[in-house]
């Protein structure tokens, strides 16, 4: 833009013959240039005005860090008891997070500890269901299924004369462990409705390893399933029993014992009944055997004792003759004893 001063105008003196600046012109006049001193004017009150604007802006910015500062010291004074709190807090919280991660790996370690038993117990009860299948298989009408995936383990039943397997079925589930629990039971029970067979049976290895209440109740009625329990050396004898109820439940119904209830009553004392009968026969029999093998050691003393009788009635009878001298009293008593 073009200062005022600068301009080029007609001179009025010689009516537009030469050209002279505003500047010029005023100064020829003897007049003073308005528009220029009211622009320095401008100028320098701008100028003025921005230096006190810098000035106070200045100040402004200063006062406001001396109270950020201020406010900071405050802060910080007031915080410090919170800050020496957390600080606490946090490593209170670092102290149990290490111990949190060695008990980690600590129960890594048991896991696998367990997972090693659990192994060791699923290769028990495997070879404890193959060794019961070759056992089944050698019993004379007896029919056993293949290992089940799920649901028990094996499906039993008495053959027909076809060799085809009849019906009740029976699911077996085959234990080994220190003492089978009611949850053993209910899923025992579950896996017989899943399959929807009336009759189960839970064969452990041992007679200990059934409860006090299993050894009461070995056969029972839950949740609509007859439930046997028994063992390896009890099952044969078991099925012996109960199979004529199972040749009546083939041709009156497998409701036979829910409508006949005095069978089912008289059934269920009658297997405890016959383990009591048992263990008397066992105590007869070791009894027994225990007086012969007394009659046997008798035998032999009183056998030990006739020789020995006879040599010395034979020294007696040869001492008047002289041939054989008698022997010394300390070896007599000595022979006696």
């Amino acid at each position: 833009m073009r200062s005022p001063s600068s301009e080029k105008i007609e001179c009025p003196l010689c009516c537009g013959a030469g050209e002279l600046s505003r500047a010029e012109i005023l100064d020829r006049l003897g007049v003073k240039d308005f528009a220029r001193v009211a622009q320095l004017s401008a100028e320098e009150a701008f100028r003025l005005l921005q230096s006190k604007h810098d000035r106070e802006h200045q100040v402004s910015w200063s006062r406001f860090e001396a109270e950020l500062t201020k406010r900071t010291v405050e802060l910080r004074e007031q915080h410090k008891d919170a800050l020496r709190s957390a600080q606490s807090e946090r490593d209170d919280l670092t102290r149990r997070v290490e111990a949190c991660l060695r008990e980690l790996a600590q129960v890594r370690e048991r896991n696998q500890e367990l997972e090693g038993e659990m192994s060791k117990a699923a290769r028990i009860g495997k070879r404890e269901e193959v060794t019961f299948e070759q056992e089944v298989r050698t019993w004379a009408g007896v029919w056993i299924s293949d290992k089940l995936p799920r649901n028990g383990d094996f499906i039993l039943a008495y053959r027909a004369p076809n060799g085809e397997p009849v019906d009740p079925r029976i699911l077996i589930d085959n234990k080994d462990k220190c003492t089978i629990a009611e949850s053993d039971i209910d899923k025992l029970v579950r896996d017989s409705n899943e399959r929807s067979i009336p009759i189960a049976a839970l064969v452990v290895r041992e007679e200990s390893q059934l409860r006090q209440a299993d050894r009461a109740a070995r056969w029972t009625r839950k949740d609509g399933i007859w439930l046997l329990r028994t063992t390896r050396q009890w099952i044969v004898r078991d099925l012996d029993l109960l199979r004529p109820i199972f040749e009546r439940m083939r041709v009156e119904g497998f409701d036979l014992l829910e409508r006949n209830l005095v069978l089912a009553e008289e059934l269920r004392r009658t297997l405890p009944e016959i383990d009591r009968i048992e263990k008397e026969l066992g105590k007869a029999a070791k009894a027994i055997q225990s007086v012969s093998a007394l009659v046997v050691r008798y035998r032999e003393r009183l056998r030990e004792l006739c020789n020995s009788s006879a040599c010395r009635g034979l020294a007696t009878a040869a001492e008047p003759e002289g041939s054989i001298p008698a022997a010394p009293q300390f070896q007599m008593e000595g022979n006696r004893r």
